[in-house]
């Protein structure tokens, strides 16, 4: 974090050229290359023109259809890099590995012994004389039965690389699909290329799969991978889907393609759970590549997710237990310009449900085919070896920590660290290779300025500044080589579209404005990771600098800075991957890159000779005493400082409106209250139904909103507020009740902890401001960017609390009672007191 500053116009460093893969062509360029117009006045260059279109040249349509199926040339896709796949008996083949595999085996033999037990314990095997001959006749009939189920399982589980006709007539649709979106083709480093071919070539010869663990925004990133790894003649990895795009007629297709479908929930179903590890360690085991989403679903907000440990443990323990000798990892970023879903995206993220995936959606989405949006960009970490991975975490477990769970290779502990060390370590890589696209630099500087617009050249200037940071802080630029800052804009602006991005020209200068904010955190998103550390601090600062008056008034000292960005850092700990240095060590390295940025002034202490207290010591660091803004900072009306609060505010406002919220989980007063009973102390046996308390805690963030006591409409995301509610139960704010009936982890009910329920007054049954709940609101509140009404608590002490004691009074209407103490709505514990509302009832009324 500690660099020097950067000239805006100082040119990009050098980085490696870049190859477009547009349908049959595949062309170099010099990194982020952009083609300028061949005219003053033309449209951007065709760069869809490389593959025949039958209206315009039906013979040259004919002729590449001809080509892809006939495999002239790299079509072929018969000297590939891995292990054999698309010949006919290819899933035959695969199945019968899978179902002689010794642990899949084991497990229906246990499932048999188990079922015999049972039914023999029932009485149902008849009496002692003939009970051993018929426990063995009935295991044998279980036994084959559990062989048919298996059988039926892999079949619909496993991928199809049956014939090569189908893979190659599959490949020119999906670039014809594609590229008609997409214009500018699928972009990658040569330099990343050579590299993974090199290492598919000596994982080839040791038959060690390759696993591909991608980032998540679009259906079209298995895709683009897919088309990569055919094109440059890798072996196509097979991609752990899940079984909610099995649809008719898509389903079979993407399965012949590559695709494993995997259910979306296991639940107890140990037959099932084992078969999956069967396959993957099959997979494995024969040096067949894998891809698999590290974060399990896609991203609709846009950053990366938290990891999903599922698939990436059963991944981990084909290694760990020894059955596969080793895996390469190979980490990979895909970024777009735009991306297809995002519309969908924002309807989810307000309460929509998920649509089921079905075969009529996905073709009406296609529509957006004939669009133009630019280009997707595909890079690739270097590829490590998982065996190595474990070792050395292993290794650096016993030298630091010699106790440690790590060092202790058996235990559960050990394997959990080392699945969250592995799931993290792949995050950091993908945002360590990502590039930043234009439409995020443009979504960012338009959501980090203040004022409903900015002019041309006010646009143009603070992106080539944002630019300059994004390279200081060792990330990547797209587009930004051989082609001036003002065409690129304009670029930028035509794939993001009028939807998204207003212009005003009837102005003296072209001015452009946020037309669909909430849509443009999207790409605003995809840059924040490279700020994380500054966008803490400059949060954290903000709680003196939002107090106003001078210089001094506004001065920070470093005790008081580190507790709240150690407080924030804390809160969002599952919204952002941070540094792996520590806190302080990374805490000392932010400011001193921000006060060579020329953001913020620090205050240093004389350092004390260690032999003489009282003499200073001019070898030794001299501690930060204290941070302010710089002058020069001050002079350009604070717009770096605010670039940095602007990128964190929004997630301040989520995690703020779902911890005011919570004061409306307050029981109501009880009707049988008397004065020797404090109404705080209302029956806390009382849940609340999870998914309409979610629901509610929406609305209520939507009413702050539009009242003015919430500054930011993206606030109110289900994903942001998941992520609240998540901190609040691992904190022991909440509890939550989980219910058998939707699987063993799906939440049901919840109800505030009893040491965090804040008390009523006896007098007027209203909540009172105050308590341990009250200051972990005005600790988050302090970090807040002010507003209207909202210099001090007073708004949220009033107004705001009273509207979440009435969100809260509707919830208690529809509670659920758990009776006893530790009871448990699956096991012990009884519900009542659910009482069905009427149409129109409730939450309506609001």
């Amino acid at each position: 974090m500690n660099m020097p500053p950067t000239d805006p116009g100082a040119p990009p460093q050098p980085s490696a050229p870049d190859l477009e893969i547009l349908g049959d062509q595949v062309t170099i360029h010099p990194g982020g290359y952009v083609g300028p117009p061949t005219q003053d006045d033309a449209p951007e260059r065709n760069l869809v023109e490389h593959m025949a279109r039958f209206r315009e040249s039906p013979l040259d349509f004919l002729r590449e259809v001809s080509l892809h199926v006939s495999g002239t040339g790299w079509r072929a896709y018969d000297e590939i890099i891995g292990q054999p796949i698309y010949y006919p008996g290819f899933s035959e083949n695969m199945k019968a590995m899978v179902l002689r595999t010794p642990m899949l085996q084991k497990r229906i033999e246990d499932l048999a012994d188990r079922r015999v037990a049972t039914e023999d314990k029932q009485g149902l095997l008849g009496g002692d004389s003939e009970k051993w001959e018929k426990k063995a006749l009935r295991k044998a009939e279980v036994v084959t039965s559990l062989h048919e189920v298996a059988t039926k399982l892999t079949d619909d589980m496993i991928c199809k690389f049956e014939s090569k006709r189908f893979i190659r007539g599959a490949y020119y649709l999906c670039t014809q699909l594609l590229t008609r979106a997409y214009h500018q083709g699928i972009h990658v480093s040569s330099e990343e290329v050579l590299r993974l071919r090199s290492v598919a070539e000596t994982a080839a010869k040791k038959k060690h799969s390759i696993i591909f663990l991608p980032c998540h925004r679009s259906h079209v990133d298995y895709v683009s991978l897919q088309l990569i790894c055919y094109r440059l003649g890798i072996a196509l990895p097979t991609v752990v889907a899940g079984d909610n795009l099995k649809m008719p007629v898509l389903g079979a297709f993407l399965q012949n393609a590559g695709a494993m479908w995997i259910r979306r929930s296991f639940g107890n179903d140990a037959l099932y759970t084992t078969l999956v590890q069967s396959y993957i360690d099959t997979l494995l085991q024969n040096g067949f590549n894998i891809e698999c989403f590290i974060e399990g679903g896609r991203s609709r907000t846009g950053k990366l997710l938290s990891p999903k440990f599922g698939i990436l443990s059963f991944l981990l323990d084909s290694v760990l237990s020894g059955r596969v000798e080793d895996a390469v990892i190979c980490p990979v970023s895909t970024q777009y310009d735009k991306v297809v879903e995002t519309e969908s995206y924002i309807s989810e993220l307000l309460g929509q449900p998920k649509p089921q995936e079905n075969l009529k959606d996905f073709l009406s989405a296609s529509s957006v085919l004939s669009l133009k949006l630019g280009r997707v960009d595909v890079r690739f970490h270097e590829p490590w070896s998982l065996r190595a991975f474990i070792a050395e975490q292993r290794g650096r477990a016993s030298d630091t920590r010699p106790s440690s769970a790590l060092s202790n290779p058996g235990s559960a502990d050990s394997r959990v660290r080392l699945l969250r060390t592995l799931g993290y370590k792949v995050l950091s890589n993908i945002n360590a290779v990502s590039v930043v696209m234009p439409t995020a630099l443009i979504g960012t500087v338009l959501l980090t300025l203040r004022g409903r617009g900015v002019g041309k050249s006010e646009l143009i200037r603070r992106v080539d500044w944002l630019s300059a940071r994004v390279r200081a802080k060792g990330g990547r630029v797209a587009h930004f080589a051989g082609a001036p800052t003002s065409l690129i804009i304009e670029r930028g602006l035509e794939v993001l579209g009028p939807e998204l991005v207003g212009t005003i020209d009837n102005l003296p200068e072209t001015t452009y404005y946020a037309v669909d904010r909430f849509q443009i955190s999207f790409y605003r998103n995809m840059t924040i990771h490279l700020f994380i550390s500054e966008a803490l601090v400059c949060a954290a600062m903000y709680t003196k600098v939002k107090q106003g008056g001078g210089p001094a008034n506004q001065r920070i000292s470093f005790d008081e800075l580190y507790k709240q960005v150690r407080f924030l850092s804390f809160i969002f700990r599952g919204e952002f991957i941070y540094p792996t240095a520590g806190l302080l060590p990374n805490l000392h390295r932010t400011l001193l890159g921000l006060e060579s940025d020329g953001v913020i002034a620090l205050t240093r202490r004389q350092a004390l000779n260690s032999r003489n207290d009282d003499e200073p010591d001019p070898s030794e660091p001299r501690p930060i005493a204290s941070i302010e803004l710089s002058t020069a900072e001050r002079r350009t009306g604070r717009e770096n400082f605010d670039f940095y609060n602007f990128l964190l505010w929004p997630f301040v406002e989520s995690t703020w409106l779902g911890a005011v919220a919570l004061m409306g989980l307050t029981p109501p007063p009880s009707t049988s209250s008397t004065p020797s009973t404090p109404s705080s102390a209302s029956d806390n046996s009382t849940y609340l139904d999870l998914r309409q308390t979610s629901d509610t805690v929406q609305l209520f963030g939507k009413t702050l909103y539009h009242q003015g006591d919430l500054s930011y409409f993206e606030a109110v995301n289900t994903e942001t507020l998941r992520n609240a509610l998540q901190l609040f139960e691992e904190e022991g704010i909440i509890i939550v009740r989980r219910s058998s009936s939707g699987g063993k982890n799906t939440p049901s009910a919840v109800r505030l902890a009893p040491e965090w329920t804040p008390r009523r007054d006896d007098a007027t049954g209203m909540i009172v401001a105050e308590g341990r709940l009250w200051d972990f609101i005005e600790k988050i509140a302090r970090s807040r960017r002010e507003g209207k009404n909202r210099r001090d608590g007073a708004t949220v002490s009033t107004r705001v609390l009273r509207l979440a004691d009435l969100i809260g009074t509707e919830l208690f209407r529809t509670a659920v009672v758990v009776e006893g103490e530790g009871g448990d709505t699956k096991d012990g514990g009884r519900r009542k007191g659910r009482r069905k509302k009427s149409p129109g009832e409730g939450m309506a009324k609001l």
